[in-house]
Order: structure tokens, then C-alpha cells, then sequence
């Protein structure tokens, strides 16, 4: 397989807000927490080197969360790349709290909101927030009250792009009457398509679609994918974010991991060019 020496060629990029360019295939930086859930790194070292490496190998978007560790996922950020580079954009989210490994609460109170994002700011060391997300629609909550919130941020300059995580078109079309949405960020991969009018929509607004869990239902290691992944000399795991990169120029793929040697892998799947046949025959998989 080709080299990642050059993964803003091999995937492209994409503009964030219509200003804010990106390598599309980016980085995911949950993994990054205990086993992938909570608490601190099992090992803080390869945590370290696992996002310094990303930015050797060409990445440019890292996604992360107040509550990924919580706080764990920023603190590393700013530690292992502040200062960063010009061309590094830092997406991260807020409203969705945790109350142990497995226990996720909406909060989209507004004060809430807001006392999070200067939080963020203060642990990622910056004077603005790329992109800030409400990583869930709390129902408790009246959607222009949470996304009224945002554009307040906005427009004091203390974030510069707003996204939605885990909406209906419905909903975007709702929260764009209050803000301009520049992503969303749903579950999606090649097992996982209920979101597929979702990015039908989000092509369609030039709006960026960021696919979380991207590779964890690719369907099986066996049938036209593994074909597929031999023709090309890949894993399954590459076809299938190979395919996410094919399907979409809005597509921003985050895969996360913990280890240097598998986030090579991962990025190694900007090389893999399928045939337009080879897509097709992977998009009907998951329908």
C-alpha cells in the first residue's frame, strides 16, 4: 500500500464553516481515555505520542469532549500540541455530562453550556474554540435556548464554528433557523447507515458530517469487503474507512485509537483509491 506520507493529498480537505480547512481524515481522541472509556491513559507516554505522531502523519482535525475522561481527552491535547501549528483545528463538545463509565446525561441548561466552554478553552490553551458542539440536544432544554447559547459564544468571539452531535435532519433544519451549523456529528460506518439522509442534507448545505465510531460495524471480516480489501492489499478496517472517504467531500472520518501503530493504520487508509464499482458494492452492504 501507498505511504502516508501525505494524507491531506491522498483524503483531501474540506473547509469547516466555509474558513476553517481540514485534512478530512482526522482524529478521534475518546480512545485516548483509561480503556477507552474513563478515567486517565493506561499509558500517558503512547497517549502523548499517539497525537504528536497524528500531526506527523499529516492530520490536522482532532475531535474531543469535556467529558471524554472527563476532561482527560483536552488536558492531553493541549499538552502533547499547544502550541499548535497553523493548520490545527481542535473540534470539542459540551452537554453531555457523565456520571460514571457507561452513565451519559443531557445538559443543555444554558449557563451550562457556557461555563463549559470557557472550561475548554482554558484546557485546550486558546483564545477561541474552533468548533464547539452540543454533543446532545438536551429535550428538557428548548432548542434555541441551547443553540441561542452557542451563537452568543460566537458572537463574543470565544468560538468560531458551532456543531450538532446525534440530530435528525428535522432537527438541523430547527437549529439552523437560530445559528449557522457548520457539522454534525452522528453514529455512521458502513454497518451503521441510519443517518444516510442526514448526510444527503449535510452535502447538500456544504455542511461537514463527522461519522463517530466510524469503523465498528464494518460488517464482518469476510464476503466483498475482505475481497475488496485484498484487491488492495488492506485491511477491512482501511476499506472500510477508504469508504467513508469515497462517499462524501463532506465526510470527515475520526477514527480513535491508543496506539501509534494502529493510528498508522488508520491513516493509511487515505491511500486506498476504490473504484467507483468498489463503493457501490460497499454502500449496499449496509442497506
Amino acid at each position: 500500500m501507498t505511504s502516508t506520507t501525505d494524507v491531506a493529498t491522498q483524503s483531501g480537505t474540506f473547509s469547516i464553516g466555509g474558513d476553517l480547512p481540514v485534512v478530512r481524515l482526522g482524529y478521534g481522541t475518546m480512545q485516548l481515555t483509561g480503556d477507552g472509556v474513563w478515567g486517565p491513559p493506561r499509558d500517558h507516554d503512547e497517549a502523548i505520542a499517539v497525537l504528536r505522531r497524528a500531526v506527523e502523519l499529516g492530520i490536522t482535525f482532532f475531535d474531543t469532549a469535556d467529558s471524554y475522561g472527563p476532561v482527560v481527552a483536552e488536558e492531553l491535547l493541549a499538552e502533547a500540541l499547544h502550541p499548535y501549528a497553523d493548520d490545527i483545528v481542535i473540534a470539542t463538545k459540551a452537554g453531555l455530562t457523565r456520571q460514571g463509565p457507561h452513565i451519559w446525561t443531557p445538559v443543555g441548561v444554558p449557563a451550562y453550556l457556557r461555563q463549559q466552554a470557557e472550561l475548554s478553552l482554558r484546557r485546550l490553551d486558546v483564545d477561541a474554540i474552533d468548533l464547539f458542539q452540543l454533543h446532545r440536544i438536551d429535550p428538557a432544554v428548548p432548542l434555541e435556548d441551547q443553540v441561542g447559547e452557542l451563537a452568543k459564544l460566537q458572537e463574543e468571539g470565544k468560538i468560531k464554528h458551532i456543531g450538532l452531535s446525534e440530530v435528525s435532519v428535522e432537527e438541523l433544519q430547527a437549529a439552523q433557523q437560530i445559528a449557522p451549523i457548520a457539522t454534525v456529528q452522528n453514529r455512521f460506518s458502513l454497518g451503521t447507515r441510519g443517518s444516510d439522509a442526514l448526510l444527503a442534507h449535510a452535502e447538500a448545505h456544504n455542511i461537514g458530517f463527522i461519522p463517530w465510531r466510524p469503523v465498528a460495524d464494518h460488517t464482518g471480516d469476510s464476503g466483498p469487503i475482505a475481497e475488496i480489501a485484498t484487491a488492495h492489499d488492506a485491511t477491512v478496517t482501511q476499506v472500510a474507512l477508504a469508504w467513508l472517504l469515497h462517499l462524501s467531500p463532506v465526510m470527515l472520518p475520526i477514527p480513535g485509537t491508543s496506539k501509534v501503530a494502529h493510528l498508522e493504520s488508520n491513516t493509511a487508509a487515505a491511500a486506498i483509491a476504490l473504484t467507483e464499482e468498489e463503493v457501490q458494492q460497499l454502500s449496499s452492504l449496509g442497506e
